[in-house]
């Protein structure tokens, strides 16, 4: 007696079918599980016993055979549950298989045969999609995470005996119009911080805006107080709100990371990621034995802040570089190569000192020359290039404090932002990229054109801050974004002097 059940399997953040294979021959009872199965899928053969009794059904003792294919991929976690059980009743006949080859099946069981949720959820809906299937049967406490997925009808259960009586054509759940959900993202999402909270500062915010607005990478320096992590911390109010599939992408990685709250459905606020200096390379890059994506991929579409930059070790830090290049990061195992993706803004603060006091004019720094000298190359050249805005953020004057006006909000400055992304999605149509920082060399070329005075005054900031070929680049990036703030068809030299102001950081 053979049976043949489908279920679903990701990896990276793309999901595969996987058809398990159902034998109950003669013979001494036992049940094996073969396919290349991890020590949490071998342990389902009790869990499914012990489920399948104590549901009300029947276990019959038999030469039980469970075959994962493809066989030559190793079958991870607990999802697999569900669709085994359902295999070993249909073998027996107790389920009828009319509906079992348009359908899906994914989910852990308890012994009692109620279903628990699982991670990859989404992923796995989609490759369920795909692959023409008409039905997921999966886990109820997962169902907010597949709505907005259409072209699949989703069969939340809450126990072995639902699924079973679905099949048997007992039992119609509830149909969701998964068309209705999640067309949109929410237009106008209510901030928690808003950047006219932030007195002062005004060079600051006008740096955010324009890191926003083209999603470049942005450095803040200064002393201690003086207002870095609150800024930076408010860069994600003022980028564009998500568009859908955006936000799709990233419910997936943090759907395969196990991190979506419970009953959520779609990520619609750009993440904020801020990982602690003592992060290792592993959690900001991602990895492990089972590959997870780390802090990088976390913060896709959204801001990656870290703050006191020089306490990172410096072995951590290099390993951004590829990905701030490449928008992706590939893991590579001796079983499988995985990529997951990263095109995030990177922030970052740091003091100009360790006392954090060099050339503050209100207080003394104490450090000496060697000192100095150690902390600042902490931070490696190449990296500290790859920053296309750097900044100085002084520290407040006594005055500031109460008599300074409230500034714009988030919101205001989020309008303007908008509009210029929109200006570039236009412009780079048909790309794999959609803001400024993300130019090719060839796009520079053509929508970066400067006059005879403008590239007079770059060749002369290359000279006097011995710039590199990629900050000369990156100026013109910051350049072109800042004339879409403008509304300016072209690079002027107003705009292209703000360019070079934002690379001046000082050197002591």
């Amino acid at each position: 007696m053979l049976a043949k059940v489908e279920s679903l399997a990701f990896a990276g953040i793309d999901g595969y079918l996987v058809q398990i294979e159902v034998d109950l021959g003669g013979g001494i009872p036992s049940f094996e599980i073969v396919g290349l199965p991890d020590l949490a899928v071998r342990e389902a053969r009790d869990r499914v016993r012990a489920a399948i009794k104590n549901s009300g059904l029947e276990f019959y003792f038999h030469r039980i055979t469970v075959n994962l294919a493809p066989a030559n991929i190793k079958k991870e976690g607990s999802g697999f549950d569900l669709p085994i059980a359902l295999g070993v009743l249909a073998a027996k006949g107790d389920v009828r298989d009319e509906k079992i080859g348009d359908s899906v099946f994914i989910g852990e069981l308890a012994l009692d045969g109620s279903v628990r949720p699982v991670a990859g959820m989404l992923v796995m809906a989609l490759a369920a999609r795909d692959a023409g299937k008409k039905y997921l049967v999966l886990p109820a406490a997962n169902l907010n995470e597949v709505l907005v997925v259409t072209g699949i009808e989703p069969i939340p259960v809450e126990n072995l005996h639902q699924a079973c009586e679905f099949l048997n054509g007992n039992w119609v759940p509830q149909l969701f119009d998964a068309n209705s959900f999640g067309g949109q993202v929410a237009a106008a999402l209510e901030l928690d911080e808003d950047l006219a909270d932030v007195r002062g500062q005004e060079q600051a915010k006008r740096a955010l805006e324009v890191a926003a607005a083209g999603g470049h990478n942005i450095m803040m320096a200064g002393p201690p107080g003086s207002g870095k992590t609150m800024l930076a911390r408010r860069l994600p109010g003022i980028l564009p709100t998500l568009c859908l599939e955006e936000a799709i992408e990233i419910t997936k990685i943090y759907s395969v990371g196990g991190l979506l709250a419970p009953g959520n459905s779609l990520i619609q606020k750009r993440p904020f990621r801020a990982p602690h200096h003592t992060t290792s390379a592993a959690g900001l890059i991602g990895g492990g034995r089972i590959p997870r994506p780390g802090e990088v991929s976390l913060a896709h579409h959204g801001v990656l802040f870290l703050d006191e930059l020089p306490e990172f070790p410096r072995e951590v830090l290099e390993v951004l570089r590829q990905p701030l290049e490449d928008g992706k990061v590939t893991i590579a195992r001796a079983a499988s190569t995985l990529s997951f993706p990263a095109h995030f803004m990177l922030a970052a603060s740091m003091n100009p000192c360790p006392c954090g006091f060099l050339n503050d004019p209100y207080k003394a720094c104490s450090c000496s020359p060697v000192q100095i000298q150690r902390y600042q190359s902490r931070i490696s050249g190449p990296l500290m290039d790859r920053f296309d805005i750097q900044i100085e953020v002084p520290r407040l004057q006594e005055y500031e404090y109460d008599s300074v006006q409230r500034g714009e909000s988030s919101y205001e400055i989020r309008q303007r932002v908008e509009k210029a992304r929109l200006r570039q999605r236009a412009r780079f149509a048909g790309k794999s990229y959609y803001c400024n920082a993300q130019m090719s060399s060839k796009d520079i070329k053509k929508y970066c054109e400067l006059d005879p005075a403008g590239r007079d005054l770059l060749r002369q900031a290359v000279q006097r801050f011995s710039l590199s070929a990629r900050a000369y680049y990156r100026i013109l990036k910051v350049a072109r974004t800042i004339a879409d703030l403008d509304e300016s068809a072209t690079i002027e030299i107003p705009h292209l002097a703000e360019a070079i102001q934002y690379r001046s950081l000082k050197e002591n």
